[in-house]
């Protein structure tokens, strides 16, 4: 017998769950009950995202990444950025209460705050960040976090033709970093230490960066488009997160002020602070030393980057 919609979605249990406390038998008012609610549907939304997240993780984790996963890689980027977006309207929906009768049961919560949300941390660790609330979050409970996943990918870039570890690899990627620092230094002299300092000594940094610039500069090559939509895809998704906490930090302001918050927390002092955190640092930092087409290093094994036959 096929379950019913109600039996399927478990709504009983579901919509039991809105009741404060386990164990209280206090009356919950009209207010507690909105309150509850919204931040019940944030955490049903962290669990979208963490599975995503995970998703995403697992593919640009592969010691070799098929270019037919890369769309799906996108796919699940792209449903966690529109996530986001409905998780910033959702602070609208909490700003329909009122100051005053947020005061009326705030003691009720105890030191319990949305800083405690397990989810939440798990879905910060997960993008990569390093640090919430002035503590190091640590890495994801499995696999690699889409931040160190993203670095390896990258690392792995072909670099004019050069394949990651190949025999004259390093020498061709030396070669490549010289080449678009004398064609920057042309075009902006007085910028170009910024680009110099970019292209960090450290082999696997210098690699990673080399490879991020390579795929941004020749993004049109068919073997780059699916690279250049992903880089632009990890952009976006961060910039949503922002944005979200953005949300975040006006809707609290408006509810508690420069209040202390209930976990003891700093409140909209730490809420700011956090929409300055970038995790993607390179992909914002090479938008500022990108050149244009005409002045790029020549293109050599420009085949390597076709579309290819069966």
């Amino acid at each position: 017998m096929s379950p019913t919609y109600s039996e399927y979605l478990r709504l009983e249990e579901l919509l039991k769950l809105q009741t404060g406390v386990e164990g209280e038998t206090r009356k919950i008012s009209n207010d507690e009950l909105h309150f509850i609610l919204v931040h019940q549907n944030f955490e049903l939304w962290f669990k979208l995202v963490i599975n995503e997240l995970k998703c995403t993780s697992d593919i640009l984790s592969s010691d070799y990444v098929e270019e037919t996963k890369l769309p799906q890689a996108v796919h699940h980027m792209e449903r966690v950025i529109e996530t986001f977006k409905l998780m910033s309207q959702q602070w609208r929906v909490m700003e329909t209460l009122e100051p005053q009768d947020f005061l009326n049961f705030r003691d009720e919560l105890g030191t319990a705050s949305g800083f405690e949300s397990f989810q939440m941390r798990e879905m910060e660790a997960l993008m990569g960040s390093k640090w919430i609330d002035g503590k190091l979050v640590g890495k994801p409970e499995s696999g690699k976090s889409l931040y160190d996943a993203t670095c390896d990918w990258l690392e792995r870039t072909p670099i004019q033709g050069s394949v990651y570890a190949s025999e004259g690899d390093e020498k061709q990627v030396d070669k490549f970093i010289s080449d678009y620092l004398s064609a920057h230094k042309k075009l902006y002299p007085d910028t170009n230490e910024e680009v110099v300092s970019f292209f960090d000594e450290d082999k696997s940094l210098r690699r990673r960066r080399a490879g991020l610039v390579f795929i941004e500069s020749y993004r049109e090559l068919p073997l780059l488009s699916w690279p250049r939509k992903l880089i632009s895809t990890l952009i976006e998704l961060e910039q949503a997160m922002i944005l979200w906490r953005t949300s975040h930090a006006r809707m609290v302001e408006r509810m508690i002020g420069r209040r202390i918050g209930t976990g003891g927390s700093s409140g909209v002092d730490y809420l700011d602070m956090t929409t300055k955190y970038r995790v993607f640092v390179d992909l914002w930092a090479v938008r500022s030393i990108l050149i244009k087409k005409d002045a790029l290093p020549t293109l050599k094994n420009k085949e390597f980057y076709e579309f290819r036959g069966e």
